[in-house]
């Protein structure tokens, strides 16, 4: 099939599945703002999984090619396809990859659910496998768009669930943890959180050391798996 064949025919697709109240609905939680045709999450991943038959023997080139044209539309389910495909080539990753899914955080990611799904998946796995791009990422903590920041902390949620960089989650969170956004906040608590499963006693070091100073939202965020007496300690004053 060829490619403005293909994305013509995943965006009928799409089209075809629209719930309204769904799309209310989410436009009404994402606070700052989404783009959506309406279509729920579970039949996004069937029609990219579908869809992807379709294109799996191209080439790596080829099928970024068409995440591309996906991405251009600026609506989240056509993202979602973009970045699950992206996703499916993880084997196929190498170092020139960075310049391309940074650019696609950079200028196709508006919300905090396009951070995560990039960040803790298609971007997540590159930086896991290719570690040393780390330093690039640690300087989008200083990034002006709120988004950047909270990817520099939710991109290392995918190597630190297999007990990986953990120093750079200490690193990172001490650079964000005064950030006014709440959802940078949120991101670098969710990060000190997955990394309590495999590094639980540091991370609650961590949050008595630096309590004082860290916003409750990502204090609360990042004490919701200790166990209790351990957040009662986190919590007091």
């Amino acid at each position: 099939m060829a490619e403005q064949q293909l994305i013509a025919a995943i965006r009928a697709e799409l089209l075809r599945h629209v719930d309204p109240k769904y799309k209310d609905g989410a436009q009404n939680y994402f606070k700052e703002g989404i783009v959506l045709h309406g279509v729920r999450t579970p039949r996004v991943r069937a029609i990219s999984a579908e869809y992807y038959h379709e294109v799996k023997g191209r080439s790596k080139a080829g099928i970024f090619s068409l995440c591309d044209r996906l991405l251009s539309y600026g609506t989240c389910e056509e993202r979602a396809i973009a970045f699950d495909w992206a996703y499916r080539l993880r084997k196929q990753y190498e170092p020139s990859d960075f310049k391309i899914f940074q650019r696609w955080l950079r200028d196709h990611v508006d919300n905090w659910g396009g951070v995560d799904d990039l960040c803790c998946h298609t971007f997540g796995a590159f930086i896991d496998r290719f570690p040393e791009y780390l330093p690039s990422v640690f300087k989008w903590t200083t990034a002006k768009p709120w988004h950047m920041r909270r990817a520099a902390a939710v991109i290392l949620i995918y190597p630190v669930r297999q007990g990986k960089y953990f120093a750079n989650v200490l690193r990172t969170s001490d650079a964000l943890l005064r950030d006014e956004h709440y959802l940078v906040q949120k991101g670098y608590g969710w990060l000190l959180k997955e990394a309590t499963k495999e590094f639980p006693r540091q991370v609650l070091a961590y949050v008595l050391e630096h309590k004082a100073d860290m916003p409750r939202t990502a204090l609360r965020y990042a004490i919701e798996k200790m166990p209790e007496a351990w957040k009662q300690r986190a919590m007091a004053k």
